[in-house]
């Protein structure tokens, strides 16, 4: 068990996700008998990402304390303006660490009946629940991301919200859940060190790309190369207003996959680093993998 808070929390973010999530598992198998990793530990996680709410004591403001305590840099800003989010990502303290990418819903941009409802949950956090936490204490802080932040939605409210936000809903029942983790695909043995190909693998092994502006997505300098996998359907349990509860399959969390090519500035080094590869993200590419858990992706006959 991990003794470093960050490891420690890391390390059961991970674990629930791909509990959670068999594409995980099932990619990492592919990569195995495929002879492109030895053990999983070889894998490099590029970034992970949350979703959060922009309402008072929640949102960026209050889980990025988490990360920056933890050693991480507040980096670039990004704006989706049509689905009404804000979103950051941190570089990480030492290399071997994945990048964090923290989104966050614009609540004030949504119509009045569906910010009443957001708030008919979030306004029970009555401080931010971060600021009681003892950031030191790994174990604390990964039972936080894993408790409930508010009481549990009903399917009606859940489905209203996603009439106008799939992103919305999706956080109004996952709350902190991991959205996804990142593959590093550009360490790879060739042929598989890129998106194209490794996508070839993903595809083989039965599993759908989120074909959203593509099933590659490409950053305009050409250096930044993204894909994913198509959120798989969960059994959720919702409140039924009668004091119980009804199940309903929603989407869950997905896998991405990215290729950093080397900077024009670092070609022909002999030794290549993270360093000497496109850093950051790009927001025409993370606006449609934000669509992995969207119905337009899940609903699509495999």
């Amino acid at each position: 068990m991990p003794t470093n808070p960050l490891d420690f929390v890391l390390d059961g973010l991970m674990r629930r996700y791909r509990t959670r999530v068999p594409a995980v598992g099932g990619v990492i198998r592919a990569m195995l008998q495929s002879g492109l990793i030895h053990t999983e530990a070889d894998i490099e996680n590029d970034h992970i990402a949350f979703r959060t709410l922009g309402v008072p004591h929640l949102g960026i403001q209050s889980l990025e304390k988490i990360f920056l305590h933890c050693g991480y840099d507040k980096r670039e800003h990004y704006y989706f303006e049509g689905k009404k989010l804000d979103a950051y990502w941190y570089s990480p303290p030492q290399d071997h660490y994945p990048r964090i990418f923290i989104s966050e819903l614009r609540v004030g941009d949504l119509s009045p009946p569906a910010q009443s409802i957001i708030k008919s949950y979030t306004a029970e956090i009555a401080s931010d629940p971060v600021d009681r936490l003892n950031l030191d204490d790994g174990q604390a802080v990964d039972q936080f991301l894993h408790s409930p932040l508010w009481r549990t939605p009903t399917v009606v409210d859940y489905d209203r919200l996603a009439d106008e936000s799939e992103y919305a809903a999706w956080v109004i029942y996952n709350r902190y859940y991991l959205n996804h983790f990142t593959i590093s695909v550009h360490n790879l043995p060739a042929p598989y060190n890129t998106i194209e190909k490794f996508n070839d693998l993903v595809e083989s092994s039965g599993f759908r790309l989120n074909d959203s502006g593509g099933k590659v997505k490409t950053s305009s300098d050409g250096l930044l190369i993204q894909s994913s996998t198509v959120a798989e359907m969960v059994a959720a349990e919702f409140d039924d207003g009668r004091g119980s509860t009804t199940c309903k399959m929603i989407a869950g969390s997905y896998v991405e996959f990215a290729e950093r090519k080397i900077k024009p500035e670092s070609a022909g080094k002999a030794h290549i680093t993270r360093s000497d590869r496109r850093d950051g993200f790009e927001a025409s590419n993370a606006d449609k993998i934000f669509e992995s858990t969207y119905s337009a992706q899940t609903t699509q006959p495999k």
